[in-house]
């Protein structure tokens, strides 16, 4: 399952036309003042894991470095350059289809808008140059269309909160802090973090392990779906 800890020859032995291939992505990021500078990849990561077990998808080796636009200013965010990131993204998918990958999946643990925009523009360079399937998702993004998330509810909140309780309880520091982004609508800023107190959306005193294990599982359930509806694309 996990790619890299195969041999060559299991590789060519395992690896057949209809083979799934999961690159989980995160980021090193700023999340309040509770929860971890690898909060972002910890989340796909366990996604990633469980939809291999159920699936029989293959994981790829992460990527947990990402571009940060909102957060860069906070002390730990370390952010790549939009290039850096498509052209890093677009030389994994290569390689993997390359090696007879048809059927690959970027499960982004990080949404920020330049961040999924250089994945996708990645992803749709190597689906016009090779014989591949490409699927580009946050697992935030499948979250937010469920409705199960609340109003406000964002960054290092009670959703971001609950989740990295369920997977990771021993890196949650005991502050539940509130608050909200106050970034002027449309704007570009170079220090954005001056309008958004802590790097919090939402309030984070709500969450629980339970909530993360819920949230944590419909993830699962619908990436499940999603790949082998993948695999029956012609």
């Amino acid at each position: 399952m996990l790619l890299d800890e195969m041999t060559t020859r299991e590789f060519a032995e395992k690896v057949k036309e209809d083979s799934v291939v999961i690159v989980p992505i995160g980021a090193v990021e700023e999340h309040g003042p509770h929860l971890p500078l690898c909060t972002d990849s910890i989340q796909p990561e366990h996604v990633a894991f469980e939809v291999g077990k159920r699936t029989g998808a293959f994981i790829a080796p992460p990527i947990r470095y990402g571009n940060c636009s909102s957060t860069r200013n906070f002390p730990g965010t370390m952010s790549i350059s939009f290039d850096t990131m498509r052209a890093l993204a677009y030389d994994v998918m290569s390689e993997l289809a390359r090696n007879g990958f048809r059927n690959v999946v970027l499960l982004s643990g990080h949404a920020g808008g330049m961040h999924m925009a250089a994945l996708r523009l990645a992803a749709k360079d190597v689906v016009d140059e090779r014989d591949a399937h490409v699927m580009v998702v946050s697992d935030y993004e499948i979250l937010y269309r469920s409705g199960k998330v609340e109003e406000g509810d964002g960054h290092s909140g009670l959703l971001e909160t609950s989740r990295v309780l369920a997977i990771r309880p021993d890196l949650v520091r005991p502050e539940r802090p509130k608050g909200e982004s106050e970034i002027p609508p449309f704007m570009v800023l170079r220090h954005p973090e001056e309008y958004w107190k802590e790097g919090v959306s939402g309030d984070s005193s709500g969450s629980t392990a339970e909530k993360g294990k819920d949230f944590n599982d419909f993830v699962i359930d619908e990436l499940c779906r999603m790949i082998e509806e993948m695999r029956g694309l012609k």
